[in-house]
């Protein structure tokens, strides 16, 4: 029949679709296939990789959060596969290249297209297959152009082998859960081996037979972290593991995805998901050369994580990309912030590197904060002050009550015209917003205001039954019980003396985080921490550049922000052993800090700390305040900001071991 005329396909995609429906092809789709499409786009040119984007925009944000799924653009494919391994294949070709004679370049070729088609490659999350279809592609490229050049010096290999393509889609193995995912895979590969082919034809300038589908990439689905990789890929022949595994935080995760981190790792139970693909890939290669490289969320270099997950790692980070916004291809991308950590089980002696936004660092060795020549050491959370004279930091209060014990000016001061007698009860409300921008709010605090008065007002009755609902509805079993109390903040943390007030989060485009004092009448919220009686040198330390640098290497972050955590970043910083003399003149900055800060009465403290806008007069006391802390750390003033964290953190270890 009609069909004849076509060349056979083979490739087994629909060979379990015996029992499937197939949609029928309605009059509209086979004219937008045929006219509109056709006539608007050459087909023939999309990159395979568009597959994965229009798989992933398939899916609501729902589904994706709750598998951890986070499609790669071609550009983040290659922040991880240039520097896992094209880098160097590439630096290896442009050599070889560079060779003067024919007779000196023509084995080393073919030793190099050997290689080439050696090369073992595992993505254990491969999803739609954008990492093995575009690693695919680059070593096909790079084949294409070494076939050019050997063609240049007499092309005699090309009779002897009919077809010079020696690299191969079966080079490449994948594991992936979602059915639909794994058949999307396998079809990008067919296609992006067809269209590299038809690059070699214009080469070569000879036809090369493609049809009917000899080759397949070993996709296999199944949950990777059930399966024996050795199964899929025997360890002896791989050469490099990388992927984009899904990363869910512990709050997300599903009781599936809970029972596999039991089942394969209970020390990773308060970790991320994806940590569990590092555990897997660390035992899966020991004894071995194979490298390994992966996107994740930036959490896993942050706060509380990097402890229990390299206590079971046994790998040495060979590259790292600090923490990046991740880029889609698909129409409703995920926002997340990424780092990639390239890791082997191997210390091959070579210089590591690090890459940011503005550069890169060549060091000769990574931590798991992705610190330049940072100590293995790794910060554990403390519910109590590492150093014991230290001031206890806490969290602020809670209200929990839909907003109605809250306050604008001028909600205030209607509520005190009608009764001025609740001034007492009507009290400053601050968190960090708050304190960075000079916000001004209030709160009710009716704790010791007594029933009669309080039902004088309408306003603040109105008030405490919209409380009383909103704690009604709650889902926490404590806060309903606080409905019979709606005049109180749930978790009252009020203080009887003047205080310190620090951000949970705060910009990380600043040099120093906003601290401020307040006066005990000031509530603060959950969004800030409170250090009661904190004296002018806490104050000093916690302003200078030392304790900045140990809060952006151990802190938190969300996105980008930093999240300062009591437990992590306060309670184990290592203060320093001060002279009384060291102590006074700490003081004596602090005051200094604080007598720029009054020379801008109306400047908040965001316009204060803006790096391009900072006064010079704070600039100046903040200087002087970071000369006098290092010195009482015995710092030289031009040490340079990572040997400060690696001293800090050698100091927190010493301390700890006592």
């Amino acid at each position: 029949g009609p069909a004849a005329a076509f060349p056979y396909v083979n490739g087994g995609l629909f060979e379990n679709c015996s029992n499937k429906e197939v949609p029928p092809l309605t009059p509209e789709i086979v004219k937008l296939i045929l006219d509109d499409c056709c006539e608007q786009f050459d087909w023939s040119d999309i990159s395979p990789t568009i597959f994965g984007a229009v798989f992933e925009s398939t899916l609501n944000p729902d589904t994706r959060r709750s598998g951890g799924m986070h499609y790669t653009s071609v550009e983040n494919i290659h922040k991880v596969i240039d520097p896992l391994f094209l880098n160097d294949l590439r630096a290896e070709f442009d050599e070889i290249c560079a060779l003067k004679t024919e007779k000196s370049r023509t084995p080393r070729l073919r030793a190099f297209h050997e290689r080439l088609a050696s090369l073992r490659f595992l993505d254990p999350a491969c999803g739609s297959g954008n990492f093995l279809t575009e690693t695919y592609l680059s070593l096909r490229r790079l084949e294409n152009e070494l076939i050019r050049v050997r063609l240049g010096d007499g092309g005699t290999f090309l009779s002897a082998l009919n077809n010079p393509v020696r690299v191969s889609i079966a080079q490449f193995y994948g594991i992936e859960i979602n059915d639909f995912a794994v058949s999307v895979a396998k079809t990008a590969l067919w296609i992006a081996e067809n269209q590299m082919l038809r690059e070699t034809e214009a080469i070569v300038n000879a036809p090369l037979n493609f049809l009917p589908l000899k080759t397949n990439a070993f996709i296999v689905e199944g949950n990777a972290l059930r399966l024996d990789w050795e199964s899929v890929v025997p360890v002896k022949e791989l050469d490099y593991i990388m992927g984009n595994p899904p990363f869910v935080g512990t709050k997300y995760q599903s009781p599936s995805q809970k029972t596999d981190i039991m089942n394969f790792c209970p020390a990773l139970k308060p970790l991320d998901y994806v940590t569990c693909w590092y555990k897997k890939a660390s035992d899966f290669i020991q004894g071995t050369n194979v490298k390994c490289a992966f996107v994740s969320t930036n959490s896993i270099t942050q706060g509380e994580q990097p402890a229990p997950l390299w206590k079971v790692l046994n790998v040495t980070i060979i590259f790292a990309y600090r923490t990046f916004q991740w880029e889609s291809e698909a129409s409703d991308p995920a926002a997340v912030h990424c780092v990639i950590i390239g890791f082997s089980a191997r210390d091959n002696g070579k210089e590591k590197t690090i890459y940011m936004r503005d550069g890169t660092i060549n060091t000769p060795h990574i931590n798991g904060y992705l610190m330049e020549n940072g100590p293995e050491i790794y910060i554990e959370p403390r519910k109590t002050p590492l150093c014991p004279e230290t001031p206890e930091m806490v969290y602020g209060s809670k209200p929990a009550d839909g907003k109605n014990l809250l306050l604008t000016p001028e909600e205030r001061d209607l509520i005190l015209k009608n009764t001025p007698d609740l001034s007492p009860y009507v009290r400053r409300y601050m968190g960090a917003d708050d304190l960075i921008n000079n916000r001004e709010r209030y709160c009710l605090w009716l704790k010791d205001c007594p029933p009669d008065l309080r039902r004088k007002n309408t306003e603040v009755q109105r008030r405490l039954d919209l409380v009383k609902k909103s704690r009604l509805t709650s889902k926490k079993e404590a806060t309903r019980k606080w409905a019979d109390a709606p005049y109180l903040f749930v978790e009252d943390r009020a203080v009887d003396d003047d205080y310190l007030i620090l951000p949970v989060v705060s910009s990380e485009k600043r040099s120093y985080m906003p601290i401020g004092y307040v006066t005990k009448d000031v509530i603060a919220n959950a969004n800030a921490q409170m250090i009661p009686n904190a004296t002018l040198y806490v104050f000093g330390v916690l302003n200078s550049n030392v304790h900045n640098m140990w809060m952006r290497a151990v802190c938190g972050r969300l996105e980008l922000r930093y999240a300062y955590s009591a437990t992590i970043v306060y309670n184990a910083f290592p203060w320093p052993d001060c002279t009384p003399e060291q102590r006074e003149k700490i003081e004596k900055t602090a005051k200094k800090i604080l007598d720029a800060r009054a020379l801008f009465p109306s400047s908040s403290l965001a316009a204060l700390y803006d790096d391009k806008n900072m006064p010079l007069e704070l600039r100046k006391a903040h200087r002087e305040n970071d000369h006098a802390v290092m010195a009482a750390y015995g710092f030289s003033p031009d040490m340079p900001e990572s040997a400060i964290v690696a001293a800090l953190m050698e100091r927190y270890q010493k301390l700890t071991a006592n």
